[in-house]
């Protein structure tokens, strides 16, 4: 039967952080990390992840809903054109990303602060993604509710094989207050519950690996993230979520994402708020990948 190219996975690490491919002893370094080898199937590092972000009922929450989804999909195409022509050896692989739990200013019914998605919108999110021959993110925002509750209202869709996971931090309201007054936080065992609900809708259904974003811009936003454990089944993505002027971003994927080995990381680009400075524009794709360790997850909102 195949079997993974475990060879080819050590080089494509070693590429990501920028040690040289030859390399065969890279004990002592924090990058690459030391993490059970996925699963056949499994996306990264194989793959680039990029990733077009919103929620189709809103034009402020993210490109996905800004615009008509044809106009939607021709500037997404040309971000993918621009990864695939900057790092032709890692192939791209789309993801229409999400957020299929939403943070709510108001409580609700139930007093939760968050609002579930009907099943026609994430629907739509699948269609969209098959006409990109792409991926599924779902982002929870869980708001005051049980995160696990949550990612399990998710689950019909979730143990399909190209619809993956993510958890926003900023909107998990773990002690109470409402969404967007302070920024929320996780815990480890709240990553590794996340991660082994996954890896057992892998196991039961057969499932190629599953991906497991978690976003972060703070430290407090991820506690005890060096308990964090990938999973065979469950690759898990630290990705730098913050805004701001080209430096400032820069210097929070190295102060809250670099420091934090987990497993792979991710670089989020903002259309709008990464240029509100004067002389600020967007990071190209070249500046994204002079990182260490360079992403392998991509997100445009």
């Amino acid at each position: 039967p195949p079997t993974l190219d475990k060879a080819d996975y050590d080089r494509r690490m070693r590429r990501l952080a920028h040690v040289p491919e030859t390399a065969t002893n890279t004990d002592g370094l924090a990058w690459p990390v030391k993490a059970a080898y996925p699963g056949l199937g499994a996306i990264l590092p194989f793959k680039r992840i990029v990733a077009y972000y919103g929620n189709f009922l809103s034009k402020g929450m993210g490109i996905l809903g800004e615009y008509p989804e044809d106009v939607m999909l021709e500037k997404f195409r040309k971000e993918i054109a621009a990864w695939e022509a900057i790092d032709p050896e890692t192939p791209v692989l789309p993801a229409i990303d999400y957020i299929a739990i939403v943070a709510q200013g108001g409580a609700g019914k139930d007093g939760m602060y968050r609002a579930r998605m009907e099943d026609e919108e994430i629907d739509k999110a699948l269609a969209i993604a098959e006409r990109l021959g792409g991926i599924v993110i779902l982002e929870v925002q869980a708001g005051r509710a049980n995160l696990m509750g949550e990612i399990k209202s998710l689950e019909k869709y979730l143990a399909l094989p190209q619809v993956h996971l993510a958890i926003d931090p900023e909107f998990r309201m773990k002690y109470g207050q409402p969404p967007g007054t302070v920024v929320g936080t996780v815990d480890a065992a709240d990553v590794n519950a996340a991660a082994e609900y996954l890896a057992e809708l892998v196991r039961a259904n057969h499932l190629p690996p599953k991906v497991l974003l978690v976003h972060r811009y703070t430290k407090p936003m991820v506690t005890n993230a060096e308990k964090i454990v990938p999973l065979p089944e469950a690759q898990i993505v630290m990705d730098m979520d913050g805004w701001g002027g080209m430096g400032n971003k820069i210097s929070s994927y190295e102060a809250y994402i670099k420091p934090y080995p987990v497993q792979f990381t991710g670089f989020k680009l903002f259309y709008k708020n990464d240029v509100k400075w004067q002389g600020s524009r967007m990071l190209t794709p070249k500046e994204v990948l002079g990182l260490t360790p360079s992403p392998s997850f991509i997100q445009y909102q």
